[in-house]
């Protein structure tokens, strides 16, 4: 149990290096070369196309029919409204504001899994997120040129709608990863996903001018199509079968962290000051505050019951 827990962790901590960099590369295919509806068909098709790939050839498992229904509605809140929202949103404001609102995030999850899991709201819960939520914000606010206002507002919105659809589809996810493999839940879901995005993005993508894409324009939608959505959705869901909603969902906040270390080490045009390192370990506790509970104390001096 313990190796897969830290197979978890591992797994979020890939997913949030791969949405760290997603909002730049994002941003530099939309609007100017792909429209925001046309970019979602894009990656919802493509990753649909290797899930079910993936899950025909390797894992032999059947869904019984009473859950065709549920996936059918967690491609509403998981594929549909997180991607059309989410990237219609960010191709009308500015990738930090996406990337502050987005910290909304684990507050959304714990209140929904308190209410649809019976899942506990602890002291050392709310702590850890609002820590978390500080050292995020550390990363994000300093020395970055954002507006929250009305030129922006609509796109603001749109991400904020984005973050409680993705909130309801990290918690209502969670029994069906008990049930099935990682890949059958989420080749089903994309497929629902696959016919609720078609109408928004077939007239769009009718628009793009292919010849025209640059090279590296291309490998912006490869990265967005093979890690943001094929990578990142597994990962994602199988993280959520060892760990509660509430943990997937803080790791939200490593992602401007994230972001400054590979700048970094990759792309030397940054440097790791004091700043990012309170930063950093402001998050990292937060996350472990959250994704560690500690044991209950016992009195000693009431003998055990028979």
């Amino acid at each position: 149990m313990k190796n897969k827990v830290l197979q978890a962790h591992l797994a979020l901590i890939i997913v949030n290096i791969i949405y760290a960099a997603n909002f730049s590369i994002a941003k530099e295919v939309m609007p100017a070369y792909v429209q925001p509806f046309a970019f979602v068909l894009m990656r919802v098709g493509g990753a649909l196309v290797l899930f079910w790939i993936v899950g025909t050839f390797f894992i032999k498992e059947k869904v019984d029919k009473k859950d065709l229904p549920r996936m059918a509605l967690l491609a509403v809140f998981g594929v549909a409204l997180n991607q059309l929202l989410f990237l219609k949103g960010l191709s009308l404001t500015q990738p930090i504001n996406g990337a502050i609102i987005m910290t909304s995030n684990p507050i959304i999850v714990m209140i929904i899994a308190a209410v649809f899991l019976k899942e506990k709201i602890s002291f050392q819960k709310i702590t850890g997120i609002g820590i978390g939520i500080i050292g995020a914000l550390i990363m994000l606010v300093y020395g970055k040129d954002f507006s929250l206002g009305s030129e922006t507002i609509f796109g603001d919105m749109l991400i904020l709608i984005n973050s409680v659809s993705w909130a309801l589809f990290v918690v209502l996810v969670k029994p069906l990863m008990k049930k099935y493999n990682t890949f059958t839940v989420v080749k089903w879901v994309f497929l629902f996903g696959f016919v609720y995005v078609l109408p928004f993005g077939l007239t769009e993508i009718q628009d793009v001018n292919w010849q025209q894409l640059p090279p590296q324009i291309w490998r912006d939608i490869l990265f967005v199509v093979l890690a943001t959505t094929f990578l990142a959705y597994v990962l994602n869901t199988y993280a959520l079968r060892a760990l509660s909603p509430s943990v997937v969902s803080i790791y939200i906040y490593l992602q401007p962290f994230l972001a400054s270390l590979i700048a970094i080490l990759y792309y030397k045009n940054d440097e790791l000051d004091l700043r990012k390192l309170t930063a950093g370990v402001l998050i990292i506790f937060g996350v472990y505050l959250v994704s560690m509970p500690f044991k209950k104390r016992v009195n000693k001096s009431v003998p055990p019951q028979e």
